[in-house]
């Protein structure tokens, strides 16, 4: 597959996988929240594990800044990048005022297997043998992710409860609408000079960032 083939090689993805990554931003948790009928119980479960998940999320982003230091060849990607972490300190502040609102003790919440074996996938991207191309495809799936599934919960005709709105807003607004495709837009001009091989390990590393999506919305569910 060459050149222009390659131009938009996420959205080929998406559509060649497109009932998993429908299963991962409509899930139903996500969908409760969207209708209204969610279970708070369960919400409560998914804001202390995400909590855990979010942390491990920071090593990666540093990771990824240093690949794209030392790998990139366009200097406003560390630019993106150095947005998302600064967003992740905010993001880390207001999970701790939510849990408690909530009631939640952060300090007492004991990861899910579930939450450890994804967390488990993102140390394995920080590794210093994984290609920029490969983490930045993949952190921009995770991304991705929240992003549709809380944007829909926004969209005109939904009943989320008001109790949830901020949590939707925080994920589903605009502007981190634009920057998971400022992400994609470097995903997709890495992915179109990878070799064969980065595209295949690319392509799996999405497939597993859906499965886990999933089983992460199924364990905050109570599936």
């Amino acid at each position: 597959m060459e050149g222009s083939d390659r131009a938009a090689m996420t959205d080929t993805w998406l559509k060649k996988h497109r009932l998993l990554y429908v299963g991962a931003t409509r899930h139903p948790f996500v969908l409760g929240i969207r209708d209204g009928s969610v279970d708070f119980t369960s919400f409560k479960r998914w804001l202390g594990q995400d909590y855990i998940f979010v942390r491990a999320f920071v090593p990666l982003v540093a990771s990824l800044l240093l690949k794209a230091w030392k790998e990139s060849d366009d200097n406003s990607d560390v630019d993106v990048i150095l947005g998302g972490i600064a967003a992740l300190n905010d993001e880390i502040a207001w999970f701790k005022k939510e849990a408690s609102k909530w009631g939640i003790a952060l300090n007492s919440v004991v990861p899910h297997q579930t939450n450890l074996d994804y967390c488990r996938f993102l140390e394995s991207l920080t590794s210093p043998d994984v290609e920029y191309t490969l983490a930045i495809t993949a952190f921009w799936a995770i991304e991705a992710v929240y992003q549709e599934s809380f944007a829909h919960c926004l969209e005109d005709g939904s009943k989320t409860p008001e109790e949830l709105k901020e949590t939707c807003q925080r994920w589903g607004n605009d502007g981190f609408g634009q920057y998971c495709r400022a992400l994609q837009n470097i995903a997709n001009r890495r992915l179109e000079k990878a070799s064969d091989d980065v595209l295949a390990k690319a392509e799996v590393n999405i497939l597993r960032i859906l499965e886990h999506e999933v089983e992460f919305w199924n364990m905050s569910h109570g599936v």
